[in-house]
C-alpha cells in the first residue's frame, strides 16, 4: 500500500497505448468501486472487474478468435486473484505471447501472503519492488499492511475486506465497523501501534515527580 502500484499500472497502460499497442485493464475490489482502476492520486480508468469465477484464458482466446487485438494485459489488485487465475495469466504469456503486467501487494493485514500473490511469486518471470517507498508514521520503511476497525488495529477477521473507500457512493451498513488500512514498519505492526494510537499515547501527560 501507498507505494504507487495503481498509479504505475495506469502509467504502464498509457506508455504501451501511446506506442500503438492494444491492451486490456483488469482489477477487482478497487476502493473506487466496481470495474474501475483508481490511484490515490485521483486518477481512474475503466477496467474489467475480475470475479472469482472469471477465466482469463477463455476471455482472451474468445476475444482473439472474434477479431480483437490484444498485445498486453494490465492486472491490478492481483493479490485478490485466485491461484487458478494466476496460472491462466502465465499460460497466456507462454502460449499466446501476450505480455501480462500484474500489480499487487504480497501480504495481508495478518502479515501472511495472499494465495494469488504466492502463486505470482512462484510463476512470475520478473518481480520489481516499487521505487516509491511507503513509510510508517515513524518515518521508517513500511513493510506491513495494518487493518483498523473504528480506528483500532485488528489482526483477525476476513482476509478480504475493502476499506478506505472515500468518494464511493455506497455506505457500509450502520452496524458495520469503519474499516481502514495503514502501512506500518514491522516493529509497530507487531505492537499494534498505529499513527492514531501513537498520537494518543504521546498526548498522555507524564506524571509529575511528586509523591
Amino acid at each position: 500500500m501507498d507505494s504507487g502500484k495503481s498509479t504505475l499500472a495506469l502509467q504502464t497502460n498509457h506508455n504501451h497505448a501511446a506506442r500503438g499497442r492494444s491492451g486490456r485493464i483488469f482489477t477487482t475490489r478497487d476502493r473506487a468501486g466496481t470495474a474501475t482502476l483508481s490511484s490515490r492520486l485521483g486518477l481512474t480508468h475503466e477496467a474489467r472487474e475480475v470475479e472469482d469465477d472469471f477465466d482469463f484464458w477463455n476471455y482472451v482466446v474468445h476475444s482473439l478468435t472474434h477479431g480483437a487485438r490484444i498485445d498486453y494485459l494490465i492486472c491490478d489488485e492481483a493479490q485478490f486473484y485466485t491461484r487458478e487465475q494466476i496460472e491462466q495469466l502465465a499460460r497466456i504469456v507462454d502460449e499466446l505471447q501476450i505480455d501480462v503486467f500484474a500489480f499487487g501487494i504480497l501480504t495481508d493485514f495478518r502479515s501472511e501472503m495472499f494465495p494469488g500473490s504466492a502463486r505470482l511469486v512462484e510463476l512470475a518471470d520478473r518481480m520489481h519492488v516499487l521505487q516509491v517507498e511507503a513509510l510508517c508514521w515513524c518515518g521508517k520503511r513500511a513493510t506491513h499492511n495494518a487493518r483498523t476497525e473504528n480506528g483500532v488495529m485488528v489482526t483477525e477477521g476476513e482476509v478480504i475486506v475493502v476499506g478506505d473507500t472515500k468518494g464511493v457512493d455506497e455506505e457500509p451498513p450502520a452496524d458495520s465497523p469503519l474499516v481502514g488500512y495503514e502501512v506500518l514498519c514491522r516493529q509497530h505492526h507487531r505492537r499494534k501501534l498505529t499513527a492514531a494510537r501513537a498520537k494518543a499515547v504521546s498526548m498522555v501527560p507524564d506524571p509529575l515527580p511528586f509523591d
